[in-house]
Parts: C-alpha cells; sequence; structure tokens
C-alpha cells in the first residue's frame, strides 16, 4: 500500500510538474506575441493618428497631433483619390470574378480528369511561375501600348494583364479538390449531371473555403499592386490605381502639402480589405491548409 502510495504522489508531482512547465512555456510565447503585435501595430496606428492632424499638412516629428478633425478626408475626397480608388476597386472586382472562374475551372480539370501530357503541362506551368514577373514588363508594356491600353486607358489594360496567367495559379485550388471524394462525382454522373453540374453543384458547395481563398487572393493582388501599375499608367493620373497616386504625394515637390491626405488615404484603403479579410479568415485558413493536403 505505501508502495502505491508513493507512486501515486510521485505522478501527481510529475503532473503538477508538467502542468507548471506549460503554463510556464504559454506565458512566455503569449508574452512574445503580444510584443510582436505591438511592434507590427505601431507603423499602423501612427498613420491613422497622422491622418487626424490639422495643425499641419506636413511630417513631423511627433505621433499624437495637437489639433484634431476630419479635415484630411474631406481634402482626399475632392481630390483625384476618388477616380484612383474607383480605378482600382473596378480592376480587384473583375479580375477577382474573372481569375476566380478560370482558376477553379483549371484545378477541377487537372484534379478530376486524366489526358494526355497532364502532368507535363502541370510542371510546365509551376516551373513558368517561378520566374518573376518583371522579366516580362518591358514586353508587355510595348504590347499594351501598341493596343491603346496605358497612361488614360491603364485600366483594362491592368485588368488584361492581371487575368491573362489566371490558370497558373491552379495548385492550392487543386490539392483541395483532390480531397473531395470523386464517387461525389461519379454518383452525380450516373444520376445524368453534366461536368458544369457538377461543378457548380456538387463541388463548389463542399469547397467554400478554397473559393472564397481564391476570391481573396484574386482580389488582394490588383489592390496593392504598385510596380506595373506605375509602369503602365505613367503620369496620367486617369489611369492610375490608389497605390500609385498615393505615392505621387510623397514626391518631394508634394509631401510637404499632402502627407497627411497620404495617411488617410492609406487608412480609408487600408479599412476596408481587413474587415473583409478578418470576417473571412476562418475560410482563408481552411482553404490554405485544405489545399496543402495534397499535390
Amino acid at each position: 500500500m505505501k508502495k502505491q502510495e508513493m507512486e501515486a504522489q510521485a505522478a501527481i508531482k510529475q503532473h503538477m510538474g508538467l502542468k507548471a512547465s506549460a503554463r510556464i512555456s504559454n506565458t512566455v510565447i503569449y508574452v512574445i506575441l503580444v510584443l510582436m503585435s505591438i511592434i507590427w501595430l505601431i507603423p499602423f496606428i501612427c498613420i491613422v493618428l497622422q491622418s487626424f492632424r490639422t495643425e499641419s499638412t506636413w511630417s513631423v516629428g511627433y505621433i499624437l497631433p495637437k489639433q484634431w478633425g476630419f479635415q484630411n478626408y474631406v481634402d482626399l475626397w475632392n481630390s483625384n483619390f476618388k477616380r484612383w480608388y474607383l480605378n482600382t476597386f473596378i480592376i480587384a472586382l473583375i479580375v477577382a470574378a474573372i481569375q476566380t472562374i478560370i482558376v477553379l475551372c483549371m484545378s477541377y480539370t487537372l484534379s478530376r480528369f486524366r489526358f494526355k501530357l497532364r502532368k507535363s503541362l502541370m510542371k510546365f506551368m509551376l516551373i513558368l511561375g517561378m520566374f518573376p514577373g518583371m522579366l516580362t514588363m518591358i514586353i508587355l508594356y510595348r504590347v499594351l501600348k501598341d493596343l491603346g491600353l496605358t497612361e488614360s486607358h491603364a485600366v483594362p489594360g491592368l485588368v488584361l494583364v492581371y487575368v491573362a496567367s489566371s490558370g497558373m495559379g491552379y495548385y492550392v485550388s487543386k490539392g483541395f479538390f483532390d480531397t473531395i471524394p470523386k464517387s461525389l462525382d461519379e454518383a452525380a454522373r450516373v444520376d445524368g449531371a453534366t461536368r458544369a453540374q457538377v461543378l457548380y453543384k456538387i463541388i463548389l458547395p463542399l469547397a467554400k473555403p478554397i473559393v472564397i481563398y481564391t476570391i481573396l487572393t484574386a482580389f488582394m493582388a490588383p489592390w496593392g499592386d504598385f510596380v506595373f501599375a506605375k509602369y503602365v499608367s505613367f503620369e496620367d493620373p486617369v489611369g492610375m490605381n490608389v497605390a500609385v497616386g498615393l505615392w505621387k504625394w510623397l514626391t518631394p515637390d508634394m509631401i510637404n502639402q499632402r502627407y497627411t491626405m497620404f495617411c488617410a488615404g492609406g487608412v480609408i484603403v487600408a479599412v476596408p480589405v481587413a474587415v473583409l479579410f478578418m470576417c473571412l479568415q476562418k475560410y482563408y485558413v481552411e482553404g490554405v491548409t485544405g489545399g496543402a493536403v495534397k499535390g
């Protein structure tokens, strides 16, 4: 009996020790994560505070405004920012719709169909996607220039470029489709369903996370693009997106008059996307993890 009591006490002490060590490790991890979050959020907090500063329009050496107000947002509404924001929204919305359709159709085809050179096609697209897009900037600009889709007509040109290679982003969606049993397709086909009906009536409702993931990634890519958008729109404000337009306000001849407006514009651009991402974060994570299961 004494031996059993001693073993029980030892087990209890061991359990308590493991519990205490787990608490300590969790506390250390939480402290590190909180500190990282604070460091990460400091620049955003500074931009938000500067957007409400009204005593001056140039960059200053302090964070908290001396005078608060919404004048920067009012001035922003009366500037070209509305046009830039509309251009960006139109581009992102059209690209998200078309790219989502192309990616999902390509992913379903590569996941469900077996045809000659299928694996070679997948490898070719994967290797081709490893090359940086900047290598094609000159030739793409030349083509768009010949088609009249630059400067003031840059919006349709950007949509064309963003959508052109959509099918190459198939791998995550295909991995998710691979996790859905093929027996569902076969049962639907036996009941007389077409391939298109199998996709949008059976597969897509089961693949909601990857659909939302595809929409979000397709929407956010053109929303924050700067390099190629600047290259195509050049110096014409009519064809600029919001990233290029706001960058123009940081040039040496405009920064003293537009710095606080730039901060206000950054807030307006970031808030809708951040809210959308936070609301759909669950599906986004499920789409990434589900698509990583199979190749």
